[in-house]
């Protein structure tokens, strides 16, 4: 069989797994593990920032429900990874992290980028270990495997000394493992899911919640989470962005219920149904069920199932195959389906729907107004675009107008840890997964981050619109302190929230040939998103909206 050596072995054991995408940044220490992946058929991505692959490649496994590999150079390019990894480890997003590192001879030596990495990772994965036998690489990939995508989910680190990769070995030597973990999505107890239909079966206002986590415990059975709303009439709360569009068109199902709106509906239900849910701050910190509701809260992670919220009846299991064990005991309990109509009333869509600051007038634009003319090209010919959302504020306004009618489609919703600046690598990776264009909707501040990786995107072929709703700001925070410390503010003023008046970031689209354009008129948002996809290039439409009114203050 001949020889064979440690990078091409790191490419064999993550093809043999299943891995079909790589997230990088280039970088000497692991160059090897590039051409191993290479020429196993890896597609690799190679980013400007290695936090922007690893949120792309969190965007990615959110997107497909795969896990992604992410390689990364020995000490700073392993540091610039931790937001995106502490992202995933609270989301828990299945990804493994390879970092690089100097070879074990030089530890402690004063070499360049010599830094203890291992422990920086061990605090911000799920599991991390350093390899440190190049013929166990096939073994080190499927333990780290086993533990992104056991019944908790998360990111998981390998540690690679510079030497492992070049060390060369006879191929007929190395074992690669063989059915070494499982893709099982465990069921629920059958007495606690019985306890739970008899619920939900006699219930006058039930609803659902599913939340993030629910995206890696769904399995083939997010249509029984469907039919289970359908045959309850039960509102179906999707919380954050991660499994919007799994049961859905959300313009079309009467159902469907989104994030504040959906928590409005669940805080007048009489039972709730907890799918995959994390309590934390994204889903009010469990304050969305009423006192006297009971709760069922279903969970692949024991850990989860009580915190915040209490569990009237808690189940360990997958969202997915305890939906499917529900449907099957409420069928028994209740034979006929519920025949009247939804007692959460009829679902509002269209940008007829949308609220007054959506369809505002004057210039400045209101912020309501820029978001409301995106949801006029989403609604439209970007009907089938992948949606990034970033920001504080434009965030609030974009999220209300981008509604998702098919999986993969809306990302940057609910991050756990409160992070912006994650709209590039969103829609690159939205873009790896399904190669449909991206209407990135961005604010000033928030877009600073990363614009960079608009590179990116003109390198690989992508087709993007950013638009940009710029109040020349930190506009969530400055509106914030005019309100809890308006005395401040009055008497000396802003500190340090005020960004150079409409920076003409609209410019940087020339360096690759895309759109440029800066915009005052409402009427013109439109016809400007227009023009910026008849060019085909990354595009950048930057939108002046008004300071004055945001998520505090609407209107």
């Amino acid at each position: 069989m001949g020889k064979i050596n440690g990078g091409a072995l790191f490419g064999r054991a993550l093809a043999n797994e299943g891995i079909e995408k790589a997230f990088v940044l280039t970088g000497g220490h692991v160059m090897p593990i590039f051409y191993g992946m290479r020429a196993a058929g890896i597609e690799i991505i190679d980013m400007r920032h290695e936090c922007a692959a690893m949120y792309a490649a969190n965007t990615y496994a959110l997107a497909t429900g795969k896990p992604a590999v992410v390689v990364t150079t020995a000490g700073p390019g392993v540091i610039n990874t931790t937001a995106g990894m502490v992202t995933a480890r609270e989301t828990g997003i299945p990804v493994i992290h390879i970092g690089g590192a100097v070879v074990a001879a030089a530890r402690d030596t004063g070499e360049m980028q010599d830094m203890s990495t291992l422990k920086l990772m061990e605090s911000c994965a799920k599991w991390a270990a350093k390899v440190t036998v190049a013929s166990r690489i096939p073994e080190y990939i499927t333990l780290a495997l086993r533990h992104a995508t056991d019944s908790a989910p998360g990111p998981v680190y390998l540690e690679v000394p510079m030497d492992i990769p070049l060390v060369e070995m006879e191929e007929s030597e190395v074992i690669f493992p063989s059915k070494g973990r499982t893709d099982a999505i465990p069921f629920g107890d059958p007495a606690f899911v019985d306890a739970a239909a008899g619920l939900l079966a006699h219930a006058e206002r039930p609803a659902v919640v599913i939340g993030d986590a629910a995206r890696f415990s769904m399995g083939d059975y997010a249509a029984d989470i469907t039919s289970l709303s359908d045959y309850l009439k039960m509102p179906l709360c999707v919380a954050g962005s991660a499994c919007r569009g799994l049961f859905g068109d959300e313009t079309v199902n009467p159902l469907l219920r989104r994030s504040h709106d959906g928590f409005a509906v669940t805080g007048k239900a009489d039972v709730v149904l907890a799918l995959g849910c994390r309590f934390d701050w994204t889903i009010a910190q469990g304050k969305i069920a009423a006192a006297g509701a009971k709760v069922i809260q279903v969970h692949p992670d024991k850990s989860q199932i009580g915190f915040n919220l209490r569990a009237d009846i808690g189940i360990s299991g997958g969202a997915g195959p305890v939906a499917h064990q529900l449907l099957a005991a409420i069928k028994s309990k209740r034979p006929e389906p519920v025949d009247v109509s939804p007692w959460v009333g009829e679902l509002k869509t269209g940008i007829e729907s949308l609220s007054d600051p959506h369809r505002a007038e004057g210039i400045p634009v209101h912020p309501g107004r820029c978001a409301g003319e995106v949801g006029k090209f989403l609604a439209g010919e970007g009907r089938d675009w992948n949606v990034s959302i970033d920001g504080g504020d434009a965030s609030f306004w974009i999220s209300n107008t981008a509604p998702a009618r098919r999986p993969g489609q809306i990302f940057g919703e609910g991050q756990n840890i409160g992070m912006i600046g994650t709209g590039p690598a969103n829609a690159i990776g939205a873009w790896v997964a399904n190669r449909k264009p991206v209407l990135w909707y961005t604010g000033d501040g928030s877009f600073g981050f990363y614009a960079m990786e608009l590179d990116t995107m003109a390198r690989l072929g992508m087709q993007v619109v950013c638009v940009i709703s710029n109040d020349s700001g930190w506009g969530l925070i400055r509106m914030g302190e005019e309100m809890y410390h308006a005395k401040e503010v009055e008497e000396n003023g802003h500190c340090n929230v005020e960004l150079e008046h409409m920076r003409a970031y609209e410019k940087m689209a020339l360096m690759w040939g895309g759109h440029g354009e800066r915009v005052t008129d409402p009427e013109e948002i439109l016809p400007a998103i227009q023009r910026a996809v008849a060019n085909g290039k990354p595009s950048i439409i930057n939108v002046e909206v008004d300071q004055r009114f945001g998520v505090f203050k609407q209107s």
